[in-house]
């Protein structure tokens, strides 16, 4: 089995290294609901953004009714997606990733190289959050806009882009801090807690 994402042969769900009991056990709870809404608004991002463009499409093409503002509109709702639903992804470790090593390493070593992945995973998304908050706070204090007719500013997609990296920050600390407690039940089927 992949110890990335659903193995497609199996639909099994890999484990996932996350503290379950204590303060991190509980961080780890609030973070599951954030990015359970962050799941569901990502969605609703992806539906409006397919209808902005069908409208788009329908508008310039049957009642010649051009627009300026959906390849905008659509590229902040697509970034926004994203970014946002990263971190919910992560906590089902549905990114890609190539697990060749996996089946030739012995238990133990492919859980080290698991937790080392995660950490410098960690590092650069951590990294890469500090930069996305810098952006994001230059934008709001010079009024940065995009150069379009219309100019929508530019905090939505850089503040789209900082949370999500924030939180997936957030949910790589937690993987790599719970890789001592980790339990045998994937993240998103974790019991509720009391």
């Amino acid at each position: 089995m992949s110890s990335h994402g659903i193995d497609a042969a199996s639909g099994a769900i890999p484990t996932v290294d996350v503290p379950r009991r204590g303060v991190l056990g509980r961080a780890q709870g609030v973070l599951e609901v954030v990015n359970g809404v962050m799941a569901v608004l990502s969605s609703l991002a992806i539906a409006a953004a397919g209808a902005v463009l069908t409208w788009e499409v329908a508008g310039r093409y049957f009642f010649s009714i051009p627009s300026d503002w959906q390849d905008e509109l659509s590229t902040f709702l697509l970034i926004g997606a994203t970014f946002a639903s990263a971190s919910w992804i992560q906590a089902r470790r549905g990114h890609v990733a190539i697990d060749a090593l996996a089946h030739v390493l012995p238990p133990g070593i492919d859980h080290v190289r698991r937790v080392l992945a995660d950490l410098l995973s960690f590092l650069f998304v951590a990294f890469f959050a500090w930069k996305s908050v810098a952006l994001l706070l230059e934008a709001l204090a010079d009024g940065q806009t995009t150069p379009s007719a219309w100019g929508p500013p530019l905090w939505i997609p850089y503040g789209c882009m900082a949370a999500g990296m924030v939180l997936l920050a957030l949910q790589l600390l937690l993987q790599v801090l719970g890789s001592r407690h980790s339990d045998s039940q994937p993240a998103h089927l974790a019991p509720a807690r009391s």
